[in-house]
């Protein structure tokens, strides 16, 4: 389920600097300027002119699985079809669309309120086939010649491309989304391989420490080679330091890490100038820059950068560090931003307190995920990273944020709910359905004119939000998809709140996110919690200044309140949507699911001697009974008494509803380290590995799509991927690490390296799943499997019998928030046309990992 540029335009407005209006664009939200000089190369070619395709209405739909009927069409055209030919049928009105011609306007953009939510066509005849970069903003994605590519939909004017132009017409069709403006030029590269400055990840300098730090910075590969065993050689003051690369494939431009080193002598800078030189294997240079940075001191506001786990990249966090220097175990309370608003200025918005330091993470991106998916990810690794680096007292560890931080408070603390002693969501909203759901509510009630602007009539919006199915199979079909999504859904996790106090903190006046939604909060807490405080801001807006965080009687609660330890806790009440993505709260864990991805839980309470246990949807629970000083020898779990001897860690076990203690879980098996859906494959150092060994249109379409995955968690997760040819892929170079298959067994040589002893299996022509057959060329899969040579590690397949399966799946977002999917999908053709009408399968393996003991809906 996809949530549309309208969900996230009424939260572009959370920033401190456009607190309450929208004005411009992206880039003005977050404080930066939108990249207009080219430094890569020269201007071979501005697009003035092109055709425009004006789709009805806005990309806003319910749907489970998203479709793009007019990327389809284009996908699967004749090569020499002219784009005029091409019939696009509105799904409202069921005419036929035109292209119409439209040209540039000021600053060399094309500006049409239609490009919002249609299509942009360019043209280039070239009159010969030469390497170029493509230099485009405001996008959302693009076909380059029927390849697809990520966009530049916040329009920053960071994106590259290398492509290699055909001899003659070249072809560029480039989706719309948040915006009306669109801008698109041709650049020939002054090197073939370089630095580029757009988007840069940079640490500030510390006077107090001499350690070298790390950055990131993209290096475009404008070459059909592969840039190995690469260099960057670093100077700053008398001070120098080389890094050796990862690789870089071809025509790619990726983010790398390199390191700083910093000289002893800063005290007397606030700013400094580091030297930055590209060499190859063979120390010849590359490229030349220099790079501005920041020096402080680290007992004031600064940023630190550190090596994520996800995929290797450079993230930073922001810090406002406590006033009591060098002192161990105070306090950390965890800030977590709202949309468009960077985590250096999310930390510049807290004085420094005398009891506590205050660690605000990126999201990946000002942006990011909404502190879902990886932003989720990101937030437990600067957590985990700033209690290391600060010795932080983990009983006193708080958690905060703002609009959509104020979600990520709700969200993070309801998924991770002793990891906290208090939260205090700040203008947030608790669940991105419910806030998706109010802004809907908000629409129905506008007077029917003001829907001219969305180019759509309101019955027509009312019929476009209005969820409906053909037939029972699309509906099971699609609640299956849905079910993925339950770990994100907050409100069914609710009673974790009941692990530590809670303060609600809103403007009294806020119609970014409605105060209703934080009243609807306080009457829902009011129903069963004791520990909570509600106060709305007089005349507070959306933003009323830095007490919209940095409110004293909020950090007073928290003062209040810490962690208990874990003998003196007497009771525990926990839920969970996915082991895999939280299984624990202190000593109990639910390691597998009865039905994967329904709500589990279980009430653990300490009577006379017992611990007495209530669990529902669960098939093996942990209890680390050393973690109790007082253990005890009976258990009651759903009513069966069991004596255990054991004073360390037991497995309990629900057979048939019948609990046995049984022994610890192979690693083969489903549990909180590997448990699926699909998209929890892309983490654990993911590396790209494409097929090579089809067709020339299978290897060009697959090693395409790699790329296009890569740019895209690039530019949404600040990413920094490895991709990496089937027949150079060495199981053992890349240990358990997980690995993204695309491509087939036919294909794809690293396929019975890895998938041998897979339940799914896909070759030119066939998909068979456990016992069925699927036969053609129009079939494609998303699943997700085990390693079987790690105990962690997992594999992603985007997968196809054929050129048209293999396209199928374009229309879907697997990299994108919002966005739900099970362990397994499989579909025909038809799905990036038909939405859900084209799948023919969705669900979840066994806790085994197999299809036979899995929850599955066919059509």
């Amino acid at each position: 389920m996809k949530f549309s540029w309208l969900l996230y335009s009424l939260l572009t407005i959370t920033s401190f600097s456009f607190a309450q209006t929208k004005q411009g664009n992206i880039v003005q939200y977050f404080g930066k300027e939108k990249v207009e000089d080219v430094n890569e190369g020269t201007i071979l070619h501005l697009f003035n002119e092109g055709l425009i395709l004006n789709k009805k209405g806005f990309s806003y739909n319910t749907d489970a699985v998203s479709r793009d009927p007019v990327f389809a069409e284009i996908l699967n055209k004749e090569v020499n079809t002219p784009i005029q030919e091409i019939k696009i049928i509105d799904s409202f009105s069921g005419e036929t669309l035109e292209w119409k011609p439209i040209k540039t306007k000021e600053k060399n953009e094309f500006n049409d309120k239609g490009l919002r939510s249609g299509y942009l066509y360019l043209e280039y005849n070239s009159k010969i086939e030469q390497t170029v970069i493509f230099d485009a903003s405001g996008h959302t994605n693009v076909l380059i010649n029927g390849l697809p590519h990520e966009g530049d939909h916040y329009d920053f004017g960071w994106n590259l491309i290398p492509i290699k132009l055909n001899k003659g017409k070249n072809e560029f069709i480039l989706s719309g989304g948040r915006f009306s403006n669109m801008r698109a030029r041709l650049l020939k590269a002054d090197q073939p391989i370089q630095f580029t400055k757009r988007d840069l990840t940079l640490p500030d300098l510390l006077i107090e420490e001499s350690k070298p730090l790390l950055g990131a910075i993209r290096v475009m590969n404008a070459t059909d080679e592969w840039f190995i065993n690469g260099k960057i050689h670093v100077k700053v003051g008398h001070a120098e330091i080389t890094t050796t690369l990862p690789n870089i494939s071809p025509l790619i431009v990726r983010k790398v890490p390199f390191k700083i080193p910093v000289p002893n002598d800063l005290a007397t800078q606030k700013m400094t100038t580091a030297f930055i030189t590209l060499l190859d294997k063979s120390g010849n240079k590359l490229s030349i820059d220099t790079l501005e940075l920041s020096v402080k001191s680290k007992y004031k506001h600064h940023k630190n950068t550190f090596i994520s786990h996800i995929d290797g990249s450079v993230q930073y966090y922001s810090l406002a560090p406590s006033l009591t220097k060098d002192k161990d175990n105070q306090a950390l309370f965890l800030s977590v931003h709202g949309a468009s608003v960077e985590a250096v200025n999310q930390a510049n918005a807290y004085k420094q307190k005398d009891w506590g330091h205050l660690v605000a993470p990126t999201n990946r991106r000002p942006y990011g995920f909404a502190w879902e998916d990886w932003g989720r990810l990101d937030a437990l690794e600067v957590l985990d990273e700033a209690e290391k680096l600060l010795k932080t007292d983990k009983q006193h560890t708080y958690l905060t944020g703002h609009s959509m931080g104020g979600h990520g408070t709700w969200y993070l603390g309801a998924t991770y709910p002793d990891r906290f002693a208090a939260i205090a969501p700040c203008a947030g909203y608790p669940d991105l359905l419910l806030y998706r759901n109010n802004s809907i509510k908000r629409m129905k009630e506008m007077p029917a004119e003001n829907f001219d602007r969305f180019g759509i009539t309101k019955d027509e919006f009312l019929k476009k939000t209005t969820l409906s199915f053909n037939n029972e199979t699309d509906a099971l079909l699609d609640s299956m998809i849905r079910r993925a999504g339950n770990p994100n859904r907050t409100l069914k996790l609710k009673r974790n709140y009941l692990h530590y106090g809670v303060y609600v903190l809103h403007g009294e006046k806020d119609n970014v996110v409605p105060t209703s939604i934080a009243r609807d909060m306080r009457a829902r807490l009011g129903t069963f919690h004791n520990d909570f405080s509600y106060y709305e801001y007089p005349d507070g807006t959306h933003w009323y200044g830095d007490e919209s965080v940095d409110y004293p009687l909020l950090f007073d609660f928290f003062k209040a309140r810490k962690i208990k330890k874990s003998e003196d806790i007497d009771e525990i009440e926990f839920y969970t949507g996915s082991p895999g993505v939280s299984a624990s709260s202190h000593y109990v864990s639910i390691i597998q699911q009865e039905k994967p991805f329904e709500i589990s839980s279980f009430l653990l309470k300490k009577e006379k001697g017992k611990l007495v246990i209530t669990t529902l949807n669960t098939a093996l629970l942990q209890i680390d009974l050393q973690d109790l000083k007082n253990a005890n020898d009976t258990l009651v779990i759903d009513n069966q008494q069991l004596v255990t001897t054991s004073k360390e860690t037991i497995y309990l076990k629900n057979n048939s509803k019948k609990w046995t203690i049984t022994t610890a879980p192979s690693a083969s098996k489903k549990g909180p380290d590997r448990n699926g859906g699909f998209k929890d494959a892309f983490r654990n150092n993911m590396v790209f590995v494409y097929a090579s060994n089809g067709s020339n249109e299978e290897n060009e379409w697959y090693y395409n799509r790699a790329k296009f995955d890569a740019e895209k968690f690039w530019y949404r997760a600040n990413g920094s991927v490895e991709v990496v040819r089937d027949r150079d892929f060495k199981a053992s170079s890349f240990p358990n690490q997980n690995i993204i298959i695309y491509g087939n067994k036919s294909n794809n040589t690293a396929w019975n390296k890895l998938l041998k002893d897979c339940p799914i299996q896909v070759t030119t022509n066939t998909m068979k799943v456990g016992s069925k057959s699927l036969t053609g060329n129009t079939w494609g899969a998303l699943f997700i499997y085990p390693r079987k040579q790690s105990p962690k590690a997992s594999i992603g397949v985007v997968t196809g019998t054929g050129i048209e399966g293999m396209k199928a799946a374009y229309a879907n977002d697997y990299l994108e928030n919002g966005t739900t999917f099970p362990d397994v999908l499989i579909f025909d053709k038809t799905m990036i046309t038909k939405g859900i009408e084209g799948v023919k399968a969705s669900g979840f393996f066994g806790n085994d990992w197999s299809v036979e003991e899995g929850d599955f809906i066919w059509r």
